[in-house]
């Protein structure tokens, strides 16, 4: 396969989540793997060195037209973490890789020479190990489910808003050795959350929407709130649905809990210095609130609908993940273990 062949793939890719036929990062985490993965079974490439190198144009290449879409470049900077772990393991088993790694890293400025050797086990490798990394990303959200028992208790109300397929997953796998009541926040203009309602209530949960304007007011009654996030910032921020961050701080007046369920693929190495960081600055159609029906109304108003709420760490109590709850401050523990120092920045 040519590096443009692959090219065409991503582009494909950008498109789609452009026009929204890729939707939740879920499947968009799935299709970066099948993508990356095809590269390295029939691409033509010969080093890590040279296949390292051709993963980081991609990501370039996505952040120039999707700088507000975090989980591919997430997923491809894990995969750049593979491929210098199975690149050091493969010449650590060779039993040489003492004089060699000392000869190659001797230069700080010259790191790049060390994934230069041709290694002929390291394309089975890396394939056997993303498949490992295709299962994990799979099981995620179950495994994240099956922990629901331990943090939903019985006759408990739980607030959450908008729709998330994880946390319908956490609360439905709850319900069955849990008895409580969810309140759901409807998230306009969207309404995600009436959607989500059905669904709960579907499954014999009882369960309560509220438009977003009675959050403060319906906080005093609730036990614990669970949320889920497009991301995890690497300060531990939230760039959450529009509503979170009212919400956060409706709970941390009342001192209630605020449970976030996580995947580690929307885990990110950027930093947010404030609300206005341009990660944030999404806008959607004005039409949603102010409908163009209004008239002349139109002329004499900016309307602006942002997409995202900044959520600061302090906001949040707990990160629940597939390997289990884990505080805000432990994102850096955790970010040091999913990718590699120097593939922070492109």
């Amino acid at each position: 396969m040519e590096e443009t062949d692959n090219l065409k793939d991503i582009m494909k890719l950008i498109t789609d989540i452009k026009v929204r036929r890729v939707k939740t990062s879920y499947d968009i985490a799935l299709k970066t793997e099948k993508l990356i993965e095809n590269y390295i079974a029939v691409g033509k490439w010969n080093t890590a060195r040279d296949l390292m190198g051709t993963i980081r144009k991609y990501m370039e290449t996505i952040k120039q037209y999707l700088p507000h879409e975090a989980t591919i470049n997430n997923v491809m900077r894990h995969i750049l973490k593979i491929i210098r772990d199975e690149y050091d393991l493969g010449f650590k088993n060779k039993g040489d890789e003492s004089t060699l790694y000392a000869l190659l890293t001797s230069n700080p400025d010259d790191q790049s020479l060390k994934y230069g050797q041709k290694m002929e086990s390291l394309k089975t490798a890396l394939l056997d190990h993303l498949s490992e990394y295709k299962t994990e990303l799979e099981t995620s959200a179950d495994n994240i489910a099956s922990q629901a028992a331990d943090h939903i208790h019985t006759n408990e109300i739980i607030l959450t808003i908008g729709q998330s397929d994880t946390v319908t997953k956490f609360l439905l796998q709850a319900a069955k050795t849990r008895k409580f009541q969810v309140i759901v926040v409807e998230s306009a203009p969207n309404y995600d959350g009436h959607n989500m309602a059905v669904n709960l209530a579907n499954h014999n949960i009882q369960t309560t929407v509220i438009p977003d304007a009675c959050i403060f007011a319906m906080m005093s009654r609730v036990n614990k709130v669970i949320i889920g996030t497009h991301t995890v910032m690497a300060d531990g921020s939230l760039r959450s649905v529009c509503g979170v961050h009212t919400v956060t701080l409706a709970a941390q007046h009342y001192s209630i809990p605020v449970i976030c369920l996580v995947h580690m693929y929307k885990l990110s190495t950027i930093y947010a210095t404030s609300p206005e960081h341009p990660t944030f600055n999404i806008l959607g159609s004005p039409g949603a609130i102010l409908p163009y029906s209004s008239g002349p109304i139109l002329n004499k108003v900016h309307v602006y609908n942002p997409v995202f709420d900044h959520v600061e760490p302090e906001l949040i109590s707990l990160f629940v993940t597939h390997q289990g709850g884990n505080t805000p401050s432990y994102v850096y523990h955790m970010l040091s273990e999913l990718y590699h120092p120097d593939d922070y920045e492109l």
